[in-house]
């Protein structure tokens, strides 16, 4: 390949890594920090790909895509971002980006992307820029969270918007998969026509049928008029069927049927009714041993999956809960109730708490909040207040073995937090400040020892900027070299942080 790959990218450390892998591969890289400076290099030559960071100098990456797919359609785009939201995902899904990178990520698996872009360059579509209203609908976007599981779900939602492809949606009951549901309809090419969600669980075996595909006049005692089912009702739009594992058998077979013909017969009727919608369903359950139990249809599993969706419980996006608690407070502000905000001690208990009820419990619980609460911040004895109140929800449990003094003896975090809790205790609303400043240097020695010495793995598993970690090492005087075992800290990795 005799044309270079052009990197945008303002962060130096981020760019040397990556145009050193790529490079790796045989691949002449060309970098440049802003979009003025991509510009001039795209009128200036060709290149094979372009690799762009979203938040720039001089402007916005995804923004300012327009132009350059305008002027070379069949140039393929990756886009890399901290901006990690559903949003950017969107957008840069809107833009015909071969890929979207949300930071941290692989770098491995950047390589892989660019070579396959490369080798299919002319697989790339051209697809018109994201209107500039783009920016302001942020906010109104319903799925919140930059975690990592969360980004996972937002790539695999920009994959199924341009296409018809049937989705099931698994998780944990309150993980929010109606919300997702409804989110791939409204950013979808149906957005214009209805969403019709409908709960197979919640309606009586003897009449689902009819609530699905509809009934003619005289069908059974009480069908006194013609009656459009869910698949009519959503025609030209989505059916989203919930809790799919509740249906029963016969209603199974039924939709099956309609899947497989792509036509419905009204109950009582004769005529087949071509179905015109697009199929999104969901369940809770394990629908693994249900089919081993007789109790779900394998042939229709295999309908329904053709694209699986897995959302993650609440208490692996822990990251999230505070970004959640925050839009939770605003919406119990646009209800009517008094507008509030959370302390960040505040934040972070409610963060390490175990939610069983994952999204839905979280809600619920800033709603009760909300309402008792008489000051404008809510702080962290008044979480806590209501948590004692309601019972509920639990810590999250530490890891097996996480009190005790451990192989370290004791120089390890764990007997540092026996003998800080044996020797202190802290008041309510005092305890996660003083745990920080007594704990934090044994904690970053523990997470240092733990990944032998390699920073960029330690900062990954304590959730923090590698900067910050560097900085906060120095200013501790802690020894990467001793903790290590080998003599020199490990920093190197194929992971690429965010700055």
């Amino acid at each position: 390949m005799t044309d270079p790959v052009l990197l945008v990218e303002d962060d130096n450390s981020i760019a040397i890594v990556i145009s050193a892998a790529l490079e790796a591969e045989g691949l002449r890289v060309v970098r440049c920090e802003t979009i003025a400076a991509r510009d001039e290099a795209l009128r200036d030559g060709r290149f094979a790909i372009l690799l762009t960071d979203v938040i720039l100098k001089d402007g916005d990456g995804i923004a300012t895509l327009g132009e350059v797919r305008a002027c070379h359609p069949d140039m393929p785009v990756i886009i890399l971002s901290a901006q990690n939201t559903l949003d950017t995902a969107v957008r840069a899904t809107d833009t015909g980006a071969f890929e979207y990178f949300p930071k941290p990520f692989d770098l491995d698996d950047l390589v892989r992307a660019a070579l396959q872009a490369i080798s299919e360059r002319a697989g790339a579509q051209a697809q018109a820029a994201h209107d500039a209203g783009t920016d302001g609908e942020t906010t109104q976007l319903p799925l919140i969270g930059r975690s990592p599981p969360m980004q996972a779900v937002f790539r695999m939602i920009t994959r199924v918007l341009r296409n018809d492809l049937t989705v099931l949606i698994l998780g944990e009951s309150g993980t929010g998969k109606e919300v997702v549901a409804e989110t791939i309809h409204q950013l979808g090419s149906r957005r214009g026509n209805p969403f019709v969600a409908v709960n197979t669980a919640a309606i009586p075996a003897e009449l689902i049928e009819s609530e699905l595909f509809g009934h003619e006049k005289g069908a059974f005692t009480g069908a006194v008029a013609r009656h459009a089912g869910k698949f009519e009702q959503a025609r030209g739009g989505t059916l989203f069927l919930d809790e799919i594992g509740d249906m029963p058998m016969q209603a199974q077979t039924r939709l099956l049927r309609a899947l497989q013909s792509g036509t419905i017969l009204r109950v009582g009727g004769r005529e087949e009714v071509a179905i015109d919608a697009r199929i999104i369903a969901a369940t809770n359950r394990d629908l693994g041993p249900l089919i081993q139990a007789g109790k779900f249809r394998e042939d229709l599993f295999y309908r329904l999956n053709v694209v699986p969706m897995k959302l993650p419980p609440l208490r692996e996006r822990g990251a999230d809960v505070a970004a959640l608690a925050t839009h939770f407070l605003n919406g119990a502000a646009q209800d009517g109730l008094p507008r509030h905000r959370l302390s960040d001690a505040a934040a972070t208990l409610l963060s390490q708490q175990y939610w069983r009820g994952n999204v839905r419990e979280l809600k619920n619980f800033i709603y009760r909040l909300v309402l008792f609460s008489r000051e404008e911040t809510i702080d962290v004895g008044a979480v806590r207040a209501l948590l004692d109140e309601t019972g509920g929800p639990a810590p999250v449990p530490p890891p097996q073995g996480a009190i005790d003094a451990g192989e370290h003896g004791d120089h390890g975090f764990e007997a540092a937090l026996g003998r800080w809790m044996a020797a202190h205790e802290p008041a309510n609303g005092d305890i996660y400040a003083s745990a920080l400043a007594a704990f934090e240097k044994p904690l970053f020695e523990h997470a240092l020892r733990t990944t032998g010495g390699n920073q960029l793995r330690a900062a990954e598993m304590l959730g923090i900027n590698r900067n910050t970690l560097r900085k906060r090492v120095n200013e501790l005087g802690i020894d990467v070299d001793g903790l290590s075992g080998r003599g020199a800290p490990g920093t190197s990795s194929r992971q690429i942080l965010q700055p």
